[in-house]
């Protein structure tokens, strides 16, 4: 099923490279037009203002939450009744510690409020409640693609994998261009994307 999309695009391979075009585009502008320090760190609004800001000029669902229930394999997300007192529940979470930061991230992930691109705008997300509590962030490039994605989907039950993985892959490196961008590209990589170069755009 293709999802519907402002571009009019009927085909998936086609939608998927347009798709990673403008938003690693829009990405790029979020940093260097200093519009991420707008971002309400740590509460859903901020995730839904990244997630709006990526994709709302390809998909009319951008920022808002879902209205359909989603799972990926056997991993069924929080469903759509649940889903508002869950965002609340997030938004209540300390997150102080590292270990209290990746807890809000792996309750965000099983949220998983947005039809498509979860995964791409909740790890800037991430990286904005890093940088402003522990005041460090995830070097992306370090943090091996099977090994998280693994990590991940044990999360639910298990977070510890997680936090090992990330936290071994921190920086103080917080406001490094190069590095947010070459994160970006990591990030759309593990989802399968991985045509364009976000620097190059």
């Amino acid at each position: 099923m293709i999802l519907e999309n402002k571009l009019h695009i009927t085909d998936q391979i086609e939608l998927a490279k347009a798709e990673e075009k403008i938003s690693k585009q829009k990405a790029k502008q979020l940093f260097d037009s200093g519009d991420i320090e707008k971002v309400e760190v740590g509460k859903f609004a901020g995730l839904a203002f990244i997630h709006a800001y990526l994709f709302a000029d390809i998909y009319p669902f951008a920022g808002k939450i879902r209205e359909v229930n989603i799972a990926k394999g056997n991993f069924g997300f929080a469903r759509v009744m649940y889903l508002g007192a869950s965002l609340k529940h997030i938004d209540a979470m300390p997150q102080s510690t590292f270990n209290q930061i990746i807890e809000k991230y792996v309750e965000m992930n099983v949220a998983h409020p947005f039809r498509e691109g979860n995964g791409r705008a909740t790890r800037i997300w991430l990286d904005g409640i890093l940088k402003k509590e522990i005041r460090q962030v995830v070097d992306w490039n370090r943090v091996d693609k099977e090994e998280y994605l693994a990590a991940m989907q044990r999360s639910p039950v298990k977070d510890l994998e997680i936090k090992a993985l990330l936290q071994q892959a921190l920086t103080d490196q917080i406001d490094d261009r190069a590095l947010f961008m070459k994160g970006i590209d990591v990030s759309y990589y593990y989802e399968g994307y991985s045509e364009f170069k976000t620097e190059e755009l």
